[in-house]
This record gives structure tokens, C-alpha cells and sequence, in this order.
């Protein structure tokens, strides 16, 4: 007789999302059943923000050491093991898996069934192993998969996608990147660092949804690196030529076919709904994922739905963000509403780009007026000592000064703009940097000075620019 559980909470999906509610959940006192088909720790530990910030480090080192000329110090030629890299990455998987492991989650009261999960009605949960759940609450969390174009003769060549890309143990000859989002210039951009030859083809404009100004940034970064970078064109087919992969672009009227040794797809991604009996629930899904309401409820009052799946963004750190909420709003009956304006992203190329809050566009299409504060790295010391002057910060504000978003690129984007997210959060007057003492010599200065020109427009001048340095540095 198959056994029937009853337990407080039911998660479904066992990624960095899932995860979170279950160790919330269990650490409050209540039951929680975790279900899930594959490796616990999900698309995040296996396949992507782990072991792609892995191989991103290793290039970051072959990068410093084919620069470390500019510092006086004579390394000679970069000798790169590409299998040890490969072993490098899987090592880092390896060292933070047991966070994420069936182990750890049982010690902590949860119990962890490794099978499929369907819901037979409104409420009901049928896991492949025959267990029935009958929870006060589910929460959905099941992630995304990579979305593959339409791109005629693709599905009869082996391809690659972030689910495969990590277990090279070769470095490609000629990497060619489907897509040019935050992901595939990631990649792009650490393989061609690691010595493959790398193109870039994206239908329509790389990094669309950033900033413009600072997108160009990375775009010309890349280029110098010998990154090869089209944008708008269209792929007419891939094919087999022997052991290598042609694929045939058009840009305009004119077609040229690339020769490549692997091809990666970076092309988005599509949320994981299938097999979940979604229609017996009542639980409503859109071509972006599950339809959830601002406190991340399904049409099925007693499903939330979280992460990928949810379809308001790809990010360990947004999925982990609702969690929060889902604990408030299931077990406390708190209001809580997402607000994915106070989410940052980050694009991991080098430089950084990093942005939360409404871009300089988006705040002038909610007709907002605003005010718009700058200042470059290159009139950082920090900076300067590190030979990192490439990029800037925007602050946007409205006319009062209370901080509506931060876009900033350059060297640790990622880190800083931690601060700006906080003062998106909080709805922070520009008034608060100024009281901030900054240790010196850092690149976070960089933002404090952005925050003095909305009270000095006169420090547009690179004169009075420099003298306040001076007094900065000497006064």
C-alpha cells in the first residue's frame, strides 16, 4: 500500500530555491517533504553559477599572467592545461555539494524522496517511488532547461549547452556561442582567455537588456581580447563537415559560412512544467513559466511557485529572494510581495557589469524625471594602482534624490553594487553617501564620489576633480 504523507510543506525541486524553503521550513519546527528527480543542489551547483564562475576564475589567472608585463614582472608564456582546469572546476563542485546534499537535508529534518513528482488533484502530490502528499502547502521549484532555437540541422550535430559545456576536458579549437547574453559572453569570454579561437552570433543586440553605454563597455573589452562579437545576424543552418561544425550565418544580404570545432547554445532558457500535472491542480502556466501574483501564489491558493519555473528571472539569488517570502506568506501569514526592482544581476565578464534598480532608459519611459550621477574608475586611485581603469557607475535618482537604481562597470561591479542594492531597498536619499567614510585607497570611493556631483554639478570639471582628490589624499 503506497504510503501517504501529510507533512506542512511539500517542495518540489531541489535547487537553490527549493533548498532555501526547505531549510527555513525545517529550521522553524514544521514538516517538510523535499522532492526531487535529480541531483539535489540543481542546475546552480552542477551546471551553472558554480562551476562557470570556476572556469571563469581559471581565465581571470592566464589573463593576469599574459598582463603581468605591465607591472614589471616578466611570467613568459601562459601554459594552460586544459584538463586541469576541467579538474579544477569539478573540484569546486565538488567541495560544495555536501551543503546541498540528501545527508545534510535529512540531519536537518527534512525528509527527501529522489523520484519524480506529479500532482494527481488540487492536492495531492504522486512521486515516482509511489508516495502520496498531502500538504497544507506545496511550493513549486523545479528550474529551467536550455531553450533551443529553431535552427535548422542543430538537432542532427553535437552541440553544446550549459548542461555539457563543463565536462570539456579538451579546449576547443574554435568555440562558436549561439547567443549573446550575460551567459554566453561569460563563456565567451573565459574560453578565449583559456586560448580557443571564439565568435559570438546573436540575432539581435548583445547584452539588449543592460544599459547601452555600459554594455558597450564589455563589448569593446571583449573585442580587444580577440573576442569575436556579431550581432544581428541570422543563423541559416549548422552542419557536419567532417570533425567540424559549419554554421552558416546571414547578415544583410550576404552569407558566410564559420567552421568551428564545438558550438555552444546560449539562447535562454524554458521553464521545467512538463510531467507535473499542472492541470489537475488548476494551477495556470504562460509561455514565461508558471503564472504566480505578486506574493508568488499559483492559481492554486495552496501552490506557490518560485525560481526559474516562476518566470520572473534566472538568478540563484532572485530564487532564493522569494524563498524568503514564500516562508513569510505560507507558515506566518505575513504580506509579503515580490518587488524585482530591488533584485540586482550581474553579468560576470571582465569588466563587471552589475545593475539593480531602473536603468537611465526605464526610468525615463515611466516618465520619471531624474538626475543622473557618474564617475569613472579612472579617476580611482584603487583603480589606477591595479591598472582597472576601464568602466563607470551611473547612479539614477529622482529630483528629490532618493536613489532609483545603479548601473556600474568595471572591475568587482558585482561587489559594489551590493551597496546601491541596499539603497534601492531601502529607498535611500543620495544624501546618505555623503556621510559615509569610505577606507582609502578602494574602488567603492568610486560611488561616493558619484554621490557628491548631485550637490556639486561644478565636479564635471576634471580640474576641480583633481584637486579634490588632492585634498582627499593630503588634507
Amino acid at each position: 500500500m503506497a504510503e501517504t504523507l501529510r507533512p506542512d510543506i511539500c517542495v518540489i525541486g531541489a535547487g537553490a530555491g527549493g533548498l532555501s524553503v526547505a531549510a527555513a521550513a525545517a529550521a522553524f519546527g514544521v514538516s517538510v517533504v523535499l522532492v526531487e528527480k535529480g541531483r539535489l543542489g540543481g542546475e546552480c551547483l552542477y551546471t551553472g553559477c558554480v562551476p562557470s564562475k570556476a572556469l571563469i576564475a581559471a581565465a581571470k589567472r592566464a589573463h593576469g599572467i599574459a598582463g603581468a608585463e605591465a607591472f614589471g614582472i616578466a611570467a613568459g608564456p601562459v601554459r594552460i592545461d586544459f584538463a586541469k582546469v576541467h579538474r579544477h572546476v569539478h573540484d569546486v563542485i565538488a567541495a560544495i555539494a555536501p551543503n546541498d546534499s540528501k545527508e545534510r537535508f535529512t540531519g536537518l529534518g527534512v525528509r527527501v524522496i529522489a523520484a519524480a513528482a506529479r500532482f494527481k488533484d488540487r492536492d495531492t502530490v504522486v512521486t515516482g517511488d509511489g508516495t502520496e502528499v498531502a500538504a497544507r502547502r506545496f511550493v513549486i521549484a523545479t528550474g529551467s532547461s536550455p531553450s533551443l532555437p529553431p535552427i535548422p540541422g542543430l538537432d542532427a550535430v553535437p552541440y553544446l549547452t550549459n548542461e555539457t559545456v563543463f565536462d570539456l576536458a579538451t579546449r576547443p579549437e574554435h568555440l562558436i556561442v549561439i547567443g549573446g547574453g550575460p551567459i554566453g559572453l561569460e563563456l565567451a569570454q573565459a574560453f578565449r582567455r583559456l586560448g580557443a579561437a571564439v565568435t559570438v552570433l546573436e540575432a539581435a543586440a548583445p547584452l539588449a537588456r543592460e544599459d547601452g553605454e555600459c554594455a558597450d563597455v564589455v563589448l569593446d573589452a571583449l573585442a580587444r581580447e580577440g573576442v569575436d562579437v556579431r550581432s544581428h545576424v541570422a543563423i541559416v543552418r549548422v552542419e557536419a563537415a567532417g570533425a567540424k561544425l559549419n554554421v552558416v550565418i546571414r547578415a544583410g544580404d550576404r552569407e558566410e559560412t564559420i567552421a568551428s570545432s564545438h558550438v555552444l547554445v546560449a539562447t535562454g532558457r524554458s521553464a521545467n512544467t512538463e510531467g507535473l500535472g499542472l492541470e489537475q491542480a488548476g494551477i495556470a502556466c504562460d509561455r514565461r513559466g508558471i503564472v504566480v501574483d505578486a506574493g508568488l501564489k499559483t492559481t492554486n491558493k495552496r501552490v506557490y511557485a518560485i525560481g526559474d519555473v516562476a518566470g520572473h528571472g534566472q538568478f540563484t539569488h532572485l530564487a532564493n529572494y522569494q524563498a524568503g517570502l514564500v516562508i513569510r506568506n505560507a507558515l506566518f501569514r505575513l504580506p509579503a510581495k515580490m518587488n524585482e526592482d530591488i533584485v540586482p544581476r550581474v553579468t560576470f565578464t571582465d569588466p563587471e557589469l552589475a545593475q539593480v534598480g531602473l536603468t537611465e532608459t526605464q526610468a525615463k519611459v515611466r516618465g520619471i524625471p531624474i538626475r543622473l550621477l557618474r564617475w569613472p574608475y579612472h579617476e580611482n586611485d584603487r583603480a589606477q594602482a591595479e591598472g582597472t581603469t576601464v568602466g563607470h557607475i551611473k547612479v539614477v535618482t529622482d529630483r528629490r534624490g532618493r536613489v532609483l537604481g545603479a548601473t556600474i562597470v568595471g572591475a568587482g561591479a558585482g561587489e559594489l553594487i551590493a551597496t546601491w542594492a541596499l539603497a534601492v531597498t531601502k529607498r535611500s536619499n543620495i544624501r546618505t553617501f555623503l556621510g559615509i567614510v569610505i577606507p582609502y585607497p578602494t574602488l567603492a570611493e568610486i560611488g561616493k564620489r558619484a554621490a557628491t556631483t548631485y550637490f556639486t554639478p561644478g565636479l564635471t570639471s576634471v580640474w576641480v576633480r583633481r584637486i579634490i582628490a588632492l585634498l582627499r589624499r593630503f588634507g
